[in-house]
């Protein structure tokens, strides 16, 4: 049963940073907060630890306890909350009947006709060369064959206005084949090639199968889409041990369509059971449906067709099911007055450590050497050899220092290395023009670099603020969102990305993994400075204290908590209010920045204490579980899925989501720099024998947080321990 948890009482009074995490004492952080920071520009590492980021404070002085994080991945289940305040479920597999009868039946008829009269019209328009070569595919296609179909390339063609005209004429009488223009033999021509249309379901079934070097297919759909039906089919992505750009890859492949027809509002944790919205352009959902039985780790549903696309940014948050395991503490009374204390007065609201990366070279030391305009160092950086990568990877970059070259390097690297492949590509046409190599990577994840930076800025300032001045009231020059009258005497802060332009953004693999509210809602800011006669009315409280990620239109806190953007960014080579280049989207001062809360309550938090001997069996009942009851369902996994003991009812958060919609936030990842390496928690109890029959408990959680909240920094004020990947697998060992 679930054990709900209070959230209208004010946060605790005390606060809690550890001493281990840092070589000073608390007194010296006291006085000298920043100055003992180490420029990290000089440094190297192998692994990000929480204090590297800033990550250094708790709010309660509570002991921690020990427990296993994401020791199943069902352990970790997210659901996306839309913008409606509906936690997004997968419900249903089957594809609705309408839609298949729509999109089906117009291509078999087609399919199915004699199209003499249609190749006689094509006489009149091209050479008997490609006419005989359009009728033999015509007769392939309609005479059932299994064999490959491959597209046809017609004869070379230098008249644009001709070319024009040979495609009108497939849309207008052929409309089960598509055509695009392909690169002629000589730089004056361009061939026209026809291939079957993805929207076939099949005659032949690799008749959508790319060869190796084709450029994409057009993926704009049918040119003859219903006009009934919304342009867009959105669907329901339940995905396991899958970030969601992987998913839509492989689900894109499927359908011969580019990355680029997907969007989506957040992406989500990778090593997680995961439901998300996803829309795709005009493609039917009996296509879709279809391809359920081939995925692995990945099933779609609940489709429906609208009229607008989903782009990122468009969720009010999260619905996080967590659940650690081998909890092992002083007594049940600890566990409970430490999940009680969450439920009552929330965590600082740190970027995760999703944030700054999970390899050794931190994404923020990159935007570092952006803002200085250091563009051949930042990137080298991205592109040479690193610590930690699998052994094909580590090959290939070094491959690429030792000898320079491009193509042998493309042809090693693998394809999820989204920007390395981009740089190498742009390098191949532009030699050393190493700032257009790094435009060439997809506008999203260039920006995550500097966005890495500043949430780098914002966690050290998050930290200093609580180390400071507490966490239980505002004091003197804090900065606040603003409440009724005051609203309508501060300045409006415009949301950050004054370039809104999306195409790239399908094409990131490395968004934030949790909440991923990359570009936010159109809703504008207003923030003010805490006055004593604020103070003295008590009109604002501790949950409404905000900081700045810096911009130029932004203000900082009338107290000591803004020296720590400016000795910081000084430290590393880098003026906040002024640029030593001209490229805009590597400048901080080009940005309008934005604001983030500090302190962060979980929203209609529940826990529950449990009792296992199976380590193997899952605690927590996910959607395909739920589905499964009704209908057989194929297996989603290979960790042999069970159901839970407890259902989860959904829950509306909109109310109170609403709250928390004004604020502006990003998304990004990697890591960060500092030599310091991260104190093992104290390691009162010896851990549980995992694989033991021996009853164990666990600690069972659900709560829902805003967009670009982290639950890991909710589970880490839990636990007082680090929420590192590599930390929570030495626990399982």
């Amino acid at each position: 049963m679930w054990r709900c948890g209070v959230s209208s009482l004010k946060p605790n009074c005390y606060f809690h940073c550890k001493r281990n995490y840092l070589s000073l004492s608390k007194s010296n952080l006291t006085k000298h907060p920043i100055t003992k920071y180490s420029n990290y520009s000089s440094l190297t590492m192998t692994t990000i630890t929480e204090s590297d980021v800033g990550i250094l404070c708790f709010i309660s002085n509570l002991p921690g306890f020990r427990g296993i994080l994401k020791q199943r991945y069902s352990d970790f289940i997210v659901n996306e909350v839309d913008t409606e305040g509906n936690v997004v479920h997968l419900t249903s597999l089957d594809a609705p009947p309408e839609a298949f009868q729509e999109g089906e039946t117009k291509i078999s008829d087609q399919l199915n006709k004699n199209y003499a009269s249609e190749i006689e019209k094509f006489r009149s328009l091209a050479c008997e060369i490609d006419v005989d070569q359009l009728e033999a595919f015509i007769n392939q296609i309609t005479s059932g064959s299994e064999e490959d179909i491959s597209p046809i390339v017609l004869s070379p063609d230098s008249d644009k206005s001709h070319r024009t005209a040979m495609h009108n004429f497939f849309k207008e009488n052929l409309r089960f084949l598509v055509t695009d223009t392909v690169d002629g033999p000589d730089s004056s021509s361009k061939c026209i090639r026809v291939r079957l249309n993805s929207g076939n379901k099949n005659k032949g079934r690799n008749s959508n199968k790319r060869k190796r070097g084709d450029r994409p297919y057009d993926s704009r759909g049918s040119s003859h889409w219903p006009a009934h039906l919304g342009n867009f089919l959105r669907f329901h992505l339940f995905k396991e041990n899958k970030d969601t750009q992987e998913a839509l890859g492989l689900i894109g492949k499927m359908l011969g369509i580019q990355p680029r027809s997907f969007g989506f509002a957040g992406t989500k944790d990778k090593r997680s059971v995961s439901t998300q919205r996803v829309t795709v352009f005009k493609q039917y959902a009996s296509r879709l449906a279809a391809l359920n039985d081939r995925l692995i780790g990945i099933k779609v549903g609940d489709f429906c067709y609208v009229k607008d696309d989903l782009l990122l940014g468009q969720l009010l948050g999260n619905r996080f099911t967590i659940v650690l395991r081998g909890v092992v503490a002083d007594s049940e009374d600890t566990i409970q007055a430490s999940a009680e204390s969450l439920g009552r007065h929330g965590f600082i609201n740190y970027f995760g450590l999703q944030r700054f990366g999970s390899g050794s070279i931190p994404t923020h030391h990159i935007g570092a050497t952006l803002l200085r305009g250091e563009w051949k160092a930042a990137a080298s950086t991205i592109l040479d050899p690193r610590e930690g990568e699998r052994n094909i990877i580590s090959k290939a970059r070094e491959y690429y220092k030792q000898t320079g070259d491009i193509d042998g390097t493309l042809k090693q690297l693998p394809r999820h290395l989204v920007a390395e492949r981009a740089m190498l590509q742009c390098l191949k046409k532009s030699p050393g023009n190493y700032l257009q190599a790094l435009k060439a990577i997809p506008r999203t994840l260039r920006m995550m670099y500097v966005h890495s930076y500043q949430s780098y800025l914002w966690n050290h300032a998050a930290s200093v603020r609580v180390q400071k001045y507490g966490s239980s009231e505002v004091v003197l020059g804090d900065l606040v969102y603003s409440k009724g009258d005051d609203a309508e005497k501060t300045e409006v802060v415009p949301p950050e990305h004054e370039d809104n332009s999306l195409e790239d953004a399908y094409d990131c693999g490395q968004l934030d993994e949790i909440s991923g509210k990359d570009l936010p809602l159109e809703k504008n800011n207003l923030v003010k400075v805490i006055t004593a006669s604020d103070i003295s009315t008590g009109n604002y409280n501790i949950e409404d204290v905000v900081l700045p990620m810096t911009g130029s239109r932004i203000i900082y806190p009338m107290n000591e908590v803004a020296d720590v953007y400016r000795d910081m960014a000084k430290k590393d080579g880098i003026s906040l209010t002024e640029s030593v280049h001209n490229i805009k989207e590597f400048s901080i001062t080009s940005m309008t920045g934005s604001y983030r809360r500090v302190f962060q309550k979980p929203i209609d938090f529940r826990w529950d204490l449990l009792s296992y001997t199976d380590g193997n069996l899952a605690l927590s009942e996910t959607d395909i579980d739920k589905i499964a009851k009704t209908k057989p369902v194929n297996p989603v996994k290979e960790e042999n899925p069970t159901n839970g003991t407890e259902g989860e009812e959904p829950f509306n958060h909109l109310e109170q989501l609403e709250s928390f919609e004004d604020e502006k936030k990003f998304s990004t990842d990697d890591n960060e720099v500092e030599v310091s390496r991260e104190a093992e928690p104290p390691q009162v109890h010896s851990p549980p024998d995992l694989n033991s029959l021996e009853p164990q408990k666990a600690l069972k959680l659900a709560f829902t947080l805003p967009a670009s909240c982290y639950a890991t920094m909710a589970i880490r004020e839990l636990l007082k321990t680090s929420t590192s990947v590599a930390f929570h697998k030495t626990l399982n060992q």
